[in-house]
C-alpha cells in the first residue's frame, strides 16, 4: 500500500482509536503497511495539520492531545447537550466511594489497598475491584513490606475519563483546601 498522502489515514486512526494514540503508534501502523519510512517530526506534523483543519472548520469535534497521545473529542461549549445525552442514557457514574478510593490512589500512588483503607476507615475490596473491572486502576506491582501486597495505580483510562495528560495535571490540595481551615496558629 502506498501512502503518498499519508494525512488521511493518520485521521482515521486517530478517529478509530477508542483511546489516545500516540505518534509512535501512528508510525508503528504506517510502518507495517508501507515501504516509506515516516519520521516521528514529519506525523506530528501532519497531527498538527489535522488539529488546525479541525479548528478552522468550526465543528463540533477537535482533535486533542491527551496522556501522551491524540483523540478526537467533542468541544467543550457542546458540554450541556452531551451530558443532556449522558442522563438519558443513564451511564453509571462512579459512585462516591469510588471517587474517594480512586482520589486516594491518584495522589498517593503507588499504594497498597491497606494504605488505601487506612485513608478512608473502611474495607475497599469492592471498590477496588470495580476500579480495575473500570480499567481506572491497574496493578502496578508488588510491595516490599510483609506479605508482598499488590501496589495500585492509576491507567491511562484514568487519565482519558478526567481529560488530563499526566497526574501533575490534578489539582494540588492547596487549591482545594481553602486557608480558612486551618487550625491554630500559623507560627508554629
Amino acid at each position: 500500500m502506498s501512502f503518498t498522502a499519508p494525512e488521511p489515514f493518520i485521521e482515521a486512526l486517530i478517529f478509530a482509536s477508542e483511546k489516545s494514540i500516540s505518534a509512535e503508534e501512528i508510525q508503528q501502523v504506517l510502518a507495517e503497511l508501507s515501504e516509506e519510512q515516516f519520521s516521528l517530526k514529519a506525523i506530528e506534523e501532519l497531527i498538527e495539520k489535522i488539529r488546525q483543519k479541525y479548528l478552522d472548520l468550526n465543528l463540533a469535534i477537535e482533535l486533542v492531545q491527551l496522556n501522551g497521545g491524540f483523540q478526537f473529542l467533542t468541544r467543550k461549549e457542546f458540554y450541556p447537550v452531551i451530558n443532556q445525552l449522558q442522563i438519558q442514557r443513564s451511564r453509571k457514574k462512579l459512585s462516591q466511594a469510588a471517587l474517594e478510593t480512586l482520589s486516594i490512589i491518584a495522589y498517593k500512588q503507588p499504594v497498597t489497598k491497606l494504605e488505601i483503607e487506612q485513608i478512608r476507615g473502611v474495607n475497599c475490596d469492592y471498590t477496588v475491584q470495580k476500579l480495575l473491572e473500570k480499567e481506572l486502576i491497574s496493578i502496578a506491582g508488588k510491595s516490599e513490606t510483609v506479605g508482598k501486597p499488590l501496589l495500585y495505580a492509576t491507567s491511562g483510562l484514568f487519565m482519558d475519563y478526567f481529560g488530563i495528560n499526566s497526574t501533575k495535571d490534578l489539582p494540588q490540595l492547596t487549591d482545594l483546601v481553602p486557608e480558612s481551615n486551618v487550625i491554630g496558629d500559623q507560627t508554629e
